[in-house]
């Protein structure tokens, strides 16, 4: 997979809690740029072609009883091979007991050294997760993204159409809110697209005529929620006399967010519409439609049962 961004190698040791053994002089600025992780098997043994250097290395049980089979010279220039190729770091799992030669090498070629006390496959697995989540493609979009029932509902629409009002009612009746006014939108490798709030304004929402409010502080910390996946898609506009607005939802509406197809409805509105009641109705009504139920179309087909028995009964 190619990435366009990059992290700190320091967000993986923080997020990790993993110890560091030796810190290379640029370790500030170390930056990974892959998503993947690699153990240095076929590296220690000689084998550098297609190795890709840009990875971070794991190293445990098997890479440490496989060094210790060679003499301490032999082991020291096997790691300064691996070394050299200036990798990001290598991360020491089991808190397995790894020869001198490993710290030894590493000053040599500044490089890095973690430990973790995790197995080598937890160690791989979460790294994968924090490095794909932080490497993503991204895009921001301008709306409220709220928890409904569980599903994600990404509210957008023009500017004092209702959508904080709609939030504020919505967390009131026990959902959650993700983000308010600007919604950080990102891919996964699971063909869905995750949104969450900017740091500087997670839980904060502003209410016109009232101003900025702290959600975590007059809700509690049950109506937050940092991150959450988007199902479905909201489009609140005011209602225009004469437009034509879907009445059966037989025809589902998509919209394209970084490549993923989102279910999308565009309701329309004006006074006397309750806008939480129809999101909540929303929500459960796409959740149906995961587990495999669809009423439009189940009335559709009792329409035409009911059509196909009259006209049997005219023949």
């Amino acid at each position: 997979m190619d990435y366009d961004q990059s992290y700190p190698l320091s967000q993986i040791v923080r997020e990790l809690e993993l110890d560091v053994l030796y810190q290379a002089r640029d370790y500030a600025g170390v930056r990974i740029t892959s998503g993947d992780v690699h153990r240095p098997g076929l590296q220690l043994s000689g084998f550098f072609d297609y190795f890709d250097p840009t990875r971070i290395q794991i190293m445990g049980m098997m890479e440490s009883s496989y060094l210790e089979k060679f003499s301490p010279e032999e082991r020291l220039q096997r790691l300064d091979a691996l070394m050299a190729q200036k990798v990001p770091a290598i991360v020491l799992c089991h808190g397995a007991d790894f020869p001198d030669e490993v710290f030894i090498s590493a000053k040599r070629c500044d490089v890095t050294i973690l430990s973790s006390e995790q197995n080598t496959s937890e160690v791989m697995s979460n790294i994968i997760r924090i490095a794909r989540r932080a490497l993503s493609a991204s895009i921001t979009r301008h709306g409220v993204l709220v928890e409904v029932y569980g599903i994600g509902v990404l509210i957008l629409g023009e500017s004092g159409v209702g959508k904080s009002e709609t939030a504020i009612e919505l967390l009131k009746r026990g959902h959650r809110l993700i983000a308010d006014d600007a919604v950080e939108i990102k891919s996964t490798d699971f063909n869905v697209v995750q949104g969450s709030a900017p740091e500087l304004i997670r839980h904060y929402m502003e209410l016109r005529g009232i101003g900025v409010i702290d959600v975590r502080q007059i809700f509690g910390v049950g109506a937050i929620k940092d991150r959450q996946n988007i199902h479905l898609v909201v489009n609140l506009e005011q209602w225009k006399e004469g437009a034509v607005y879907d009445r059966l939802g037989i025809n589902e509406q998509t919209v394209n967010i970084l490549g993923v197809e989102v279910a999308s409805l565009t309701i329309p509105v004006r006074p006397g519409r309750n806008l939480a009641v129809i999101l909540e109705v929303a929500a459960m009504n796409q959740r149906q439609k995961f587990m495999g139920f669809n009423a439009a179309l189940e009335f559709t087909k009792q329409i035409n049962r009911h059509l196909d028995e009259k006209a049997k009964n005219r023949l």
